[in-house]
C-alpha cells in the first residue's frame, strides 16, 4: 500500500454534508471506502480529527490521508462470446459464458469478467477490494447470464446496497431433477459451509438466512423447468436448496445431480441461468430490466427433453 493526500477548502456546495459523503462526493470514493478512511482518523477539518458522521464547514480545510488499496493486477483477456447486453456512464450489464469466473480467486486461474472486461477496453470502480473492483453481486463459474458491474463509485454505492437491501429483482431459470412438490413455492432454510467441504456449501442451523422462491413452469417425466426468484444471495443458494429438496440442477453432479441424465443431455455442468436482472438506474433512479436467452447448451439439454 501507499499513502495518499488531499487537502483543499471544503466548496460552499458540501457544507453541511456528513463527512463521509462529503469525501464520495469531493473525491470519488465509495461511501464505505470513505467511512473507512475516517473511521481510522485520516481526515480532519482545520487540524481537528472528524469522523464519519460530523458535518462539513463551508471554507474549512480539509485534509485527507489515505492508504490506497493494491492488489492482484486484472489480466486482460479476450472472451470472444462475453455478451455487453447494456453499457453507460455507471453500469456495464454482460451476459456471462460458461467457464468464467467473476473476479480473481484462490485456486481459479481462468477468465474472469473483470479480466474480460479489460480486454475490451471497458474501465470499471475502483471501489471494493482491487480483485473484486466493481463486482457488486457474483454467478458460479459454471452459471450462465445476467450480472452488473459498477464502473463508477456511485454506482457501485448505490448497487451494492440495493443488494444489500434486497432491491434488486434476480430471475434464474433452472430445470432440476423431479417435480417438486408443491409445484409453486419458497424454500428458507439457512446456507453455510458445507461440514466436510471447503468448497461445498450446505443448509446448516448456523447459515446465514437463506430465501428462495421458484414456480414450476414447465414439466417433463423425469425434471421440471422452474423460474426462481432470488430473496438473498449466498453463494451457490439455489443448488443447495434445490439439492436439500431432492431435486438438484440436471447436470451439477457437485450436489447430487445423476450423471447419467448429464450424459444423456449432454451437460458438463449445471442447468442454471441468470435469465433477468431488474434494478433501479443508480444515475437516474429510474427501473431498468435486462433479459438473457438461454445459451447453446442448457437450450440443447432443454431441447432434448421436450422430445422425450
Amino acid at each position: 500500500m501507499t499513502t495518499e493526500s488531499r487537502s483543499l477548502p471544503v466548496p460552499d456546495g458540501l457544507a453541511g454534508e456528513r463527512v463521509d459523503a462529503g469525501l464520495a462526493k469531493l473525491l470519488g470514493f465509495s461511501r464505505t471506502l470513505a467511512a473507512e478512511v475516517a473511521e481510522a482518523g485520516g481526515v480532519t477539518l482545520d487540524g481537528a480529527t472528524v469522523g464519519k458522521s460530523d458535518r462539513l464547514r463551508a471554507d474549512a480545510w480539509l485534509e485527507v490521508t489515505w492508504e490506497s488499496r493494491t492488489g492482484p493486477v486484472i489480466e486482460p483477456v479476450i472472451v470472444a462470446d462475453l455478451g455487453i447486453i447494456y453499457d453507460d456512464d455507471d453500469i456495464v450489464v454482460v451476459d456471462k459464458p460458461v467457464g468464467v469466473a467473476a473476479h480473481p480467486s484462490v485456486g481459479w486461474d481462468g477468465p474472469t469478467v473483470l479480466g474480460a472486461l479489460a480486454g475490451a477496453g471497458f474501465r470499471v470502480s475502483t471501489s471494493g477490494a482491487a480483485e473484486r473492483a466493481g463486482i457488486v453481486h457474483r454467478l458460479d463459474a459454471g452459471t450462465t447470464g445476467l450480472m452488473v458491474v459498477a464502473k463508477s463509485e456511485h454506482a457501485y454505492t448505490e448497487l451494492k446496497r440495493a443488494f444489500h437491501d434486497r432491491e434488486v429483482d434476480k430471475i434464474y431459470h433452472a430445470v432440476v431433477q423431479g417435480h417438486p412438490d408443491p409445484l409453486t413455492g419458497t424454500i428458507d432454510a439457512p446456507i453455510g459451509r458445507h461440514p466436510s467441504s471447503s468448497w461445498k456449501f450446505a443448509v446448516t442451523a448456523g447459515g446465514k438466512p437463506s430465501i428462495t422462491h421458484y414456480e414450476t413452469i414447465e414439466a417433463f417425466p423425469s425434471s421440471s423447468l422452474l423460474e426462481i426468484h432470488l430473496e438473498t444471495g449466498r453463494t451457490h443458494q439455489i443448488r443447495v436448496h434445490m439439492a436439500a429438496q431432492r431435486h438438484p440442477c440436471v447436470g451439477d453432479t457437485m450436489y447430487g445431480a445423476d450423471p447419467t441424465i448429464s450424459a444423456r443431455l449432454g451437460l458438463g455442468r449445471q442447468w442454471l441461468h441468470a435469465h433477468k436482472l431488474g434494478f433501479k438506474h443508480p444515475a437516474t433512479g429510474e427501473y431498468v430490466q435486462f433479459e438473457s436467452r438461454y445459451p447453446a447448451d442448457l437450450q440443447n439439454a432443454l431441447d432434448i427433453l421436450r422430445a422425450s
